[in-house]
């Protein structure tokens, strides 16, 4: 019951999210993928040693938590699988603003924030304004969610 009243007061406190965001459904992966490629084909690395989205190469790829990962070089690659959970967005890449709010949602690889050296990930850049407004707060609520938002 909280989780359909948290959603719900996403519905009506932020209408823009309201029609981006679902409820988890039982089984969703446990990484966000569109036909089973993690960030939409976007290097997680490159968030990192760019600052900026960049769009990996399905010669540089690799599968991980049920995931394709592509890598705009071997390098990336490389350094993602010593170490995924450094450079995996969090959440397993779902709307980090959604999963704070006890639901899930897609995300797009522009709208993308490194806070304290992690990776999140959001729906939309409007989205992704919310939730620069309290990232601390936000952080909080999604860890208390996650990864129950998956199950329930």
């Amino acid at each position: 019951m909280t989780n359909r009243r948290a959603f719900l007061g996403l519905l009506v406190a932020l209408p823009v999210v309201g029609t981006i965001v679902r409820p988890a459904l039982a089984s969703s992966p446990e990484v966000f993928a569109t036909d089973g490629v993690a960030i939409n084909g976007y290097d997680p690395v490159a968030y990192f040693s760019q600052s900026a989205p960049v769009l990996g190469d399905e010669t540089h790829a690799l599968i991980w938590r049920g995931a394709t990962w592509y890598f705009s070089s071997a390098n990336n690659m490389v350094r993602f699988e010593a170490n995924p959970e450094l450079f995996a967005p969090q959440y397993g890449g779902y709307c980090a603003f959604a999963v704070s709010k006890g639901a899930t949602a897609s995300t797009v690889p522009e709208a993308w924030t490194i806070h304290e050296e992690k990776l999140y990930l959001n729906y939309s850049l409007p989205v992704r304004e919310i939730w620069r407004g309290d990232i601390p707060g936000n952080i909080g609520k999604a860890d208390a969610n996650w990864p129950g938002v998956l199950d329930t």
